[in-house]
């Protein structure tokens, strides 16, 4: 990507499209142009259409999705498949319709089947049955996925794939009934801290195993994409590394400083037992992560406490 090349991010406002905009501009991108979903549904083929041939972009970042943690996934099952095939159908073909240079399309980890392998390497993809909490907006995530690669094998176009894992930092959702857990956990402690509460409750056995990555991280890796990959298949993004979420809320509730007891909930869905990715292609290429996930955290929870649910 060159200085001048127009870029577009779409879901700018989000976690993901926020940190690639960060990113962009710190490396000199200023020709960016992004719309709030009040400004352009992108549900909507002919909003969308009619936006492409207006604004012409060179290259696209499609991190826009309806997103949403184990609770959000399972209760608006409709929502989550409908609105991000919608979203990702309409941005790829307009994209090729209207000759974009490049696209990186972002999926996610929960594309891979419940009991996969450990760590999750891209070759899994669709060799088993899936989480069924997040079942829909997995699905939604493949068949983004499949669009590029048939978009690519079909009419040549330089579409990419990329799969993040968990991922945290500025922008993050914050509620307690649709966040995802590292925040959630977060807000929590936070609360159980300043009111003085004997223990906190975490979802779950505490036994299932996840990866985090910060957000800034994560949009260091797209632009390196964007920049340096334009091969066949999609990636993985992660650190290759996990922790128990028993562990996380041990390590969140000490850089909270919350004094209290854990218990937990065990009524309420584990989700997968463990869900590690295999980032070995990304290592050859060259890129890996840079934010450890205390120093991660230690960020994050400094950041909110400036927010509005401090």
């Amino acid at each position: 990507m060159k200085a001048e090349n127009k870029i577009y991010v779409a879901g700018h406002n989000g976690m993901v499209g926020s940190a690639i905009v960060r990113r962009l501009k710190e490396l000199g991108h200023n020709n960016l142009v992004v719309r709030s979903s009040k400004e352009l549904d992108l549900r909507n083929q002919n909003a969308v259409n009619t936006f492409f041939e207006t604004e012409k972009p060179d290259y696209v970042f499609l991190a826009a999705a309806k997103v949403g943690g184990i609770q959000a996934n399972n209760i608006y099952r409709a929502e989550f498949l409908y609105d991000n095939l919608m979203i990702e159908a309409n941005i790829i073909n307009a994209a090729y319709t209207h000759k974009v240079e490049k696209l990186l399309f972002l999926g996610s980890s929960c594309i891979y089947p419940k009991l996969a392998p450990q760590p999750l390497n891209e070759d899994y993809l669709l060799t088993g049955e899936l989480e069924p909490t997040n079942e829909p907006y997995a699905i939604a995530k493949i068949a983004g996925i499949k669009l590029c690669e048939s978009y690519r094998d079909q009419y040549d176009a330089n579409f990419i794939s990329a799969m993040p894992t968990n991922l945290y930092g500025p922008n993050d959702n914050y509620d307690l009934q649709n966040s995802h857990v590292l925040p959630a956990l977060l807000r929590k402690f936070h609360e159980a801290k300043k009111s003085n509460a004997t223990s906190v409750e975490v979802w779950g056995s505490g036994s299932p195993k996840r990866e985090f990555l910060h957000v800034d991280d994560l949009a260091q890796a797209c632009v390196f994409l964007m920049n340096d990959y334009s091969g066949t298949d999609w990636l993985n993004i992660g650190t290759g590394e996990d922790i128990s979420i028993k562990d996380l809320a041990l390590l969140i509730k000490s850089i909270v400083g919350f004094e209290g007891e854990l218990t937990f909930d065990s009524s309420k869905p584990d989700g997968t037992p463990r869900k590690l990715m295999d980032v070995s292609r990304l290592h050859k290429l060259g890129w890996k992560h840079r934010i450890n996930l205390k120093e991660g955290i230690e960020k994050v929870y400094a950041d909110f406490l400036q927010s509005e649910f401090a």
